[in-house]
């Protein structure tokens, strides 16, 4: 039956309250609230590098979103009328009046054992295709470093594995040393070693590449990984393809990761690979942001930045902990100028450096640690007991030996004592000869370098020194296990024992070669 107008009208005005009264309801359920929200205008885009009106309120290093793909950057330059930011990702897509949003954060890094065995850039993304780091919690990739009443003295002794450093230029848990040279020196191979020698130790390592070509840190990531260091690695990388601002951030980042390992009471070794490309990095953000460049086009806060982030490796005390964090930072020289302005900045911060001389690696002596230009201002406080009977005198004998060697050259007459400190002198130099990926523990270091100050090895020719070093090695390692155990577990060597392994050095070299020892 059809329908009258004045019965269509009260249909419709029925729903119409019922649909009122549904809203009414639904309005009771939920609070609406206003959302503020600062942002600012992009005013300029560079490569790197960013400038916008605002926000009005940003705080410096505050973490900011930009433009509709949220890219992702660090309020650097905080001034009245603009901000400099710097960009954590690509600029692409970005374009001048795109929004700039606070984020009310600052950049934060996955810790923990979730890191560790994986490689991962300085946002915490993952980088080797194993999906994402599932970390249980997130540190500030920039922290204060630790109060100095907060620290305790380093005493215990980090063991790279390499007899030059570790009975010459020793390093020790909570220290901050140098290791630098020119391109292409074996820089990074002794970071390498370095981190090879933790296995089994309970240390826990980072690798941070900055500006680094993706190729060289894959093959660093390879050698770990046959090894099987990634077990306790964690490597953080910056390449030179990312931005300048990334590679900024990367060491604080892999920074803030070996402090996490110090505050849970363990021993975490970081590795810069290298400073020289982070202060560069530096500088190009500076000059972008129109900062006033200093000595070199540097800006006048370079030391600061390096400052800040090595004064975080330490040694805390006991009743916080008694964690370390050792930093092995790298950097580059050009024409063996370590008194240019970057390195002497860091060797004024670090605790010692370990100097590779090009000379030296060109005369294929390896590692080419030039004992003279190198120093552990930590010293012998870190090393094992029994280094120091046979490393005591050795690094000054040896340095007097290399006087004595460039002096020789000249054709002078030598006398009987003198060609004898020659004689004695090349042998240790062999003797501190070292292939990579090899590492030696405490114990046979101690009884090599014994055997040459006792001069076990006189007599057995140059090329042969490699080969009489392996048969001590083995022979010590065979027949005085207790001895090598006790040297390791930070026992003195007596009399008696030094004299045991210059007996069983002697006849392992009779019985390698027939003569000697």
């Amino acid at each position: 039956m059809p329908t009258t107008p004045s019965q269509e009208t009260d249909r419709l005005r029925n729903a119409l309250r019922q649909g009122l009264g549904v809203l009414e309801q639904a309005q009771e359920r939920v609070a609406f609230q206003a959302v503020y929200s600062e942002v600012g205008r992009v005013v300029t885009v560079s490569a790197g590098v960013v400038t916008s009106d605002g926000p009005s309120g940003v705080k410096s290093m505050e973490l900011l979103e930009i433009g509709k793909s949220r890219r992702r950057g660090l309020a650097f330059d905080v001034a009245e009328d603009r901000v400099g930011i710097v960009l954590l990702d690509e600029a692409e897509e970005l374009s001048a009046g795109d929004y700039v949003r606070r984020t009310g954060e600052v950049l934060q890094v996955p810790v923990g054992g979730a890191a560790v065995g994986r490689i991962i850039d300085p946002l915490g993304l993952p980088l080797d295709g194993r999906g994402p780091v599932r970390a249980s919690q997130q540190l500030p990739a920039e922290r204060p470093a630790p109060a100095i009443l907060d620290r305790a003295p380093v005493e215990e002794p980090l063991q790279t594995g390499l007899k030059v450093v570790d009975a010459l230029i020793p390093v020790g848990r909570g220290q901050r040393e140098l290791i630098l040279g020119d391109r292409q020196t074996g820089k990074t191979a002794v970071a390498l070693d370095a981190i090879l020698n933790q296995k089994d130790t309970g240390v826990i390592c980072i690798y941070c590449g900055v500006g680094k070509r993706v190729s060289a840190v894959a093959r660093v990531v390879r050698d770990l990984q046959r090894a099987g260091a990634m077990d306790y690695t964690a490597v953080v990388l910056a390449s030179e393809e990312d931005p300048p601002g990334r590679q900024f951030v990367a060491p604080y980042a892999a920074m803030t990761i070996a402090e996490y390992v110090m505050s849970q009471g363990k021993d975490a070794l970081v590795i810069f690979d290298d400073l020289t490309r982070h202060a560069r990095a530096y500088r190009e953000l500076s000059l972008l942001l129109g900062r006033p460049p200093g000595r070199e086009a540097f800006p006048g806060d370079i030391f600061y930045i390096h400052s800040r982030l090595l004064e975080r490796s330490t040694h805390m005390r006991d009743d916080l902990g008694g964690g370390s964090v050792t930093a092995l930072p790298i950097i580059e020289t050009e024409e063996q100028n370590i008194s240019a302005y970057i390195p002497t900045n860091l060797i004024s911060i670090t605790d010692g450096q370990i100097y590779l001389s090009p000379d030296l690696f060109r005369k294929g002596i390896l590692p080419a640690v030039d004992v003279g230009r190198s120093v552990s201002r930590v010293g012998g406080k870190t090393q094992l007991p029994a280094y120091r009977r046979v490393a005591g005198d050795l690094r000054l004998a040896y340095s007097q030996f290399e006087e004595l060697e460039s002096f020789s050259r000249f054709g002078t007459r030598l006398d009987e004592a003198t060609r004898k400190t020659l004689d004695r002198g090349r042998r240790v130099r062999e003797i501190l000869k070292q292939p990579r990926r090899d590492t030696i523990p405490a114990a046979e270091q101690v009884a090599v370098l014994h055997a040459v100050n006792e001069g076990v090895l006189d007599d057995i020719h140059l090329e042969d020194i490699a080969k009489a070093e392996q048969a001590i090695r083995l022979r010590v390692r065979r027949e005085l296990p207790e001895l090598m155990q006790s040297i390791e577990q930070g026992e003195k060597l007596t009399d008696e024992d030094a004299e045991a392994i210059r007996k069983e050095a002697s006849k392992a070299v009779y019985e390698t070669f027939g003569y000697g020892g």
